[in-house]
């Protein structure tokens, strides 16, 4: 994974940051036992909630494995050990498109 994908999902977080959302929301990744790795990113109170997800579904490869979709207002990407940069760059791919910059109430 590069620093430029950890970069640009710290943006994205910090956009998603408003005083509130970040006490019950948040970014999760969880590695998986087939191995790989879980990411759930909570959408409710951010740009993102009401826009529309394509599902990417690739399940083919054994390691290079993906599925990304969008379920009871979260995020979700799996996929193999080797796919964690990739899941990021297919949800901040949909997502820095739909980013607007919000005010932090102490701003």
């Amino acid at each position: 994974m590069t620093t430029d994908i950890l970069l640009r999902l710290q943006y994205w977080y910090v956009s998603a940051c408003n005083g509130d959302w970040e006490h019950q929301n948040g970014v999760l990744v969880e590695s998986l036992d087939n191995p790989g790795w879980l990411v759930t990113i909570d959408l409710a109170g951010t740009t993102l909630e009401s826009e529309t997800f394509q599902e990417v579904s690739d399940l083919t490869p054994k390691v290079d494995w993906v599925r990304c979709w969008v379920e009871g207002g979260k995020f979700r990407g799996a996929g193999g050990p080797l796919m964690l940069g990739r899941i990021f760059d297919i949800f901040l791919g949909w997502a820095e498109p739909h980013d607007r910059p919000r005010q932090h109430p102490d701003a």
